[in-house]
C-alpha cells in the first residue's frame, strides 16, 4: 500500500472512531452532553467546580456551544449554573441529583455494548489494538515532532 493509501485509510479510521456511537438510539444524552457530565462530575469528584470556558477547552468545541448545550441540559434539570460567591461574572456549571441517574443510565448502555464487543473480539485482540493505537500514537506524535524541527 503507497503512504498515500495509508494515509487516507487512516482519516477515515479517524473519522469513524470519532463518529463512534456507543449509546442507543434512545439515549438521554448526546455523546457531548455525556462527556460534558463526565468532565462536570470528574471536578466534582476532586471537589472543584468548573466554569463554561474550561468545558470548552476540554471538549474541544467553542464557548457559544457550551451555552447551548448547558441551556439545554439546563432545561432538563441535570445541570445548573451557580454564580461564584467572590466574582459574580463567573458561573460555574454543577450537575443537579438528577444528572447522576441520567449518567449512570448511559454508562450501563455503553458497557453493554463495550461488554459484547470485548466478548466477540476476545481480550487479547481487544488489548491488541488499544497497544496497537498507542504505539500508532505514539509514532505520530514523534514523526510531527521531527517534521517540526527539520522545518524550522
Amino acid at each position: 500500500m503507497e503512504i498515500n493509501e495509508y494515509l487516507i485509510h487512516f482519516i477515515r479510521v479517524a473519522k469513524e472512531m470519532e463518529d463512534l456511537n456507543l449509546f442507543s438510539d434512545a439515549a438521554r444524552l448526546s455523546r457531548t452532553e455525556f462527556r460534558m457530565i463526565r468532565e462536570i462530575l470528574m471536578e466534582r469528584e476532586q471537589g472543584r467546580d468548573i466554569i463554561s470556558s474550561e468545558l470548552a477547552r476540554r471538549l474541544g468545541i467553542t464557548r457559544s456551544a457550551v451555552s447551548q448545550v448547558v441551556t439545554k441540559l439546563e432545561s432538563r434539570g441535570i445541570v445548573m449554573r451557580t454564580a461564584a460567591p467572590d466574582d459574580k461574572k463567573i458561573a460555574y456549571v454543577r450537575l443537579t441529583e438528577h444528572s447522576i441517574s441520567v449518567f449512570e443510565e448511559q454508562c450501563a448502555q455503553a458497557n453493554v455494548v463495550m461488554e459484547y464487543v470485548g466478548k466477540k473480539l476476545g481480550e487479547k485482540k481487544m488489548k491488541n489494538l488499544l497497544s496497537l493505537y498507542g504505539e500508532f500514537c505514539g509514532a505520530l506524535a514523534e514523526a510531527k515532532e521531527k517534521a517540526a524541527k527539520e522545518n524550522g
